[in-house]
């Protein structure tokens, strides 16, 4: 598992195995069950996870106890409730399990120490972060101006794999639908 790790750092920047070393000995490798919660809303968020093998959704509840998927994450990709995470404050979201999960995770203290005394995974981390940030302002224009199908069609030619994977009515709250809309829109 962790040459998965290896593999996914070294698409930006590479790494001799002493260096693979000293960035693994700053994570901690984790199993989750389907359903497991990674984090939870109202409690402090120690870690960013990087998701080895298996699918999470992060989602926030509104004041009706309407629950909204804010994104997913499955195989190669990052997820926390990033803004408490880096703030230390409660997490207003919460990570759950979609499917059996594999991740390796960082605490804020080791991201920052990682990022201190090794500079090129604190490029790393920029690059992540700002690949972050673009997917987020692309969901946030894709609400503004997309109607529900083309926001169905982006996410389709995107992450075809999540049709596959997650269950419509996750889909349909993550593209701002009905279920009944999804229905109609993939039919």
């Amino acid at each position: 598992m962790k040459e998965k790790l290896k593999e996914h750092i070294e698409n930006l920047v590479p790494l001799t195995d002493d260096e693979f070393s000293f960035v693994l000995s700053h994570f901690s490798f984790e199993k989750h069950k389907k359903n497991d919660f990674l984090i939870r809303e109202g409690e402090n968020v120690k870690h960013c996870y990087f998701v080895v093998c298996g699918l999470l959704k992060l989602i926030y509840n509104d004041k009706e106890g309407k629950q909204h998927v804010v994104s997913f994450a499955m195989e190669d990709w990052w997820e926390s409730d990033f803004s408490a995470y880096f703030t230390q404050t409660k997490a207003k979201m919460s990570l759950q399990c979609i499917e059996d999960t594999i991740s390796f995770s960082i605490s804020l203290k080791n991201y920052k120490k990682l990022s201190t005394e090794f500079s090129k995974m604190e490029r790393f981390f920029l690059e992540k972060s700002n690949s972050g940030h673009i997917a987020s302002q692309n969901r946030i224009l894709s609400f503004l101006t997309s109607n529900a199908k083309e926001r169905y069609e982006q996410l389709l030619k995107l992450h075809p794999i999540l049709f596959q994977r997650v269950p419509k009515s996750l889909l349909a709250s993550y593209l701002g639908v009905s279920r009944e809309t999804l229905s109609r829109l993939s039919s």
